[in-house]
């Protein structure tokens, strides 16, 4: 009878046995060491990059951003790195951000969110992005907020039409937000280009982040494209820097909060001439403040914004400024 009742006190053993050993494994697999034994051809390749031009004092920095959280996703340490130098940083989003149908839902709880809901969301984004800009040290004199369609750029800027585009989550045909530069501006290429101008002629840059063509998102492209085009009109061609917050499937990886493991190179952009951004632990410890400044985003995908905060970021120069 002993015997038997000994059978599942050692049974218990075991199973916690076996659990404690599952844990002390995840936690191994998720130190920065062994991470970088589970990912040494591309640990390897990009602390073999070369590393990314740095700022100087005086300089003018134009951050273009698409959504509101793209700012610090790739370019939080740039922009703390170019202020600490004596740059002055000035950060312009195209559009609010009102296009993520899941925060949107979360926020105003209704299942099927669009106009007022989604316009909702654009408001609270602006003052997310707001708070995360100082805390990088930015501050609110150099913010530019567009208002134009989310998910909606890359169809304005071809559509070859002076109607106004219509956003897909908004409903709206106009500029609805009072914080953005021009309030009720028509969403057409024509008005993004005139207030974009506009800001690149308050801020003259010297350097300009910008996401690559090779981002996966459309807005993106559009951001990329609209933006060199500008540039190049004013004669002021190879002054980007650009990168990819949308790199391809699964990337970042791994997910998760893993500071002092390097940004590893998107699949997107394999075959581009990329650069690396270090980043100290300070530098990564204010990205991910600024990061959680952005709270509708942390909300519903927390994972996929720590991956970026990292002991790196990439950044890719255009063929006449390499």
């Amino acid at each position: 009878m002993s015997r038997l009742l000994g059978r599942p006190r050692r049974r218990r053993l075991w199973v916690g046995a076996v659990l404690l050993a599952a844990l002390f494994a995840a936690f191994a697999i998720n130190s920065t060491g062994a991470l970088k034994l589970l990912y040494p051809r591309a640990v390897a390749e990009v602390a073999a990059l070369p590393p990314a031009p740095g700022y100087r004092a005086g300089q003018r920095v134009l951050m273009v951003s698409p959504h509101p959280d793209d700012e610090s996703l790739c370019c939080a340490g740039n922009m703390q790195q170019a202020l600490a130098a004596g740059a002055q940083v000035y950060i312009v989003w195209l559009t609010s951000g009102d296009g993520f149908e899941l925060d949107a839902a979360l926020l105003e709880r209704t299942p099927r969110p669009y106009g007022r809901a989604s316009e909702s969301l654009g408001s609270v984004r602006i003052r997310e992005a707001t708070r995360a800009a100082a805390a990088l040290g930015v501050p609110a004199s150099h913010l530019f907020f567009l208002g134009y369609p989310d998910g909606a750029l890359l169809h304005m800027l071809t559509a070859n039409s002076s109607a106004p585009t219509v956003s897909p989550h908004t409903g709206a045909t106009r500029v609805p937000y009072p914080q953005a530069l021009s309030p009720g501006a028509p969403y057409t290429a024509a008005s993004l280009r005139r207030d974009l101008s506009t800001v690149l002629g308050r801020v003259r840059p010297d350097v300009v982040l910008l996401p690559s063509t090779h981002d996966f998102h459309h807005d993106h492209v559009a951001t990329s494209l609209v933006t060199a085009q500008l540039l190049a009109a004013r004669g002021e061609t190879g002054r980007e820097r650009l990168w990819i917050v949308h790199g391809g499937l699964e990337w970042p990886v791994p997910k998760g909060l893993h500071e002092g493991f390097p940004l590893l190179i998107p699949p997107r952009g394999r075959h581009l001439a990329w650069t690396r951004f270090g980043l100290t632990g300070g530098q990564q410890d204010t990205k991910l403040r600024a990061l959680r400044a952005h709270a509708s985003q942390m909300e519903v995908m927390p994972r996929f914004m720590e991956a970026f905060v990292r002991e790196n970021e990439l950044i890719t120069l255009p063929e006449g400024a390499r």
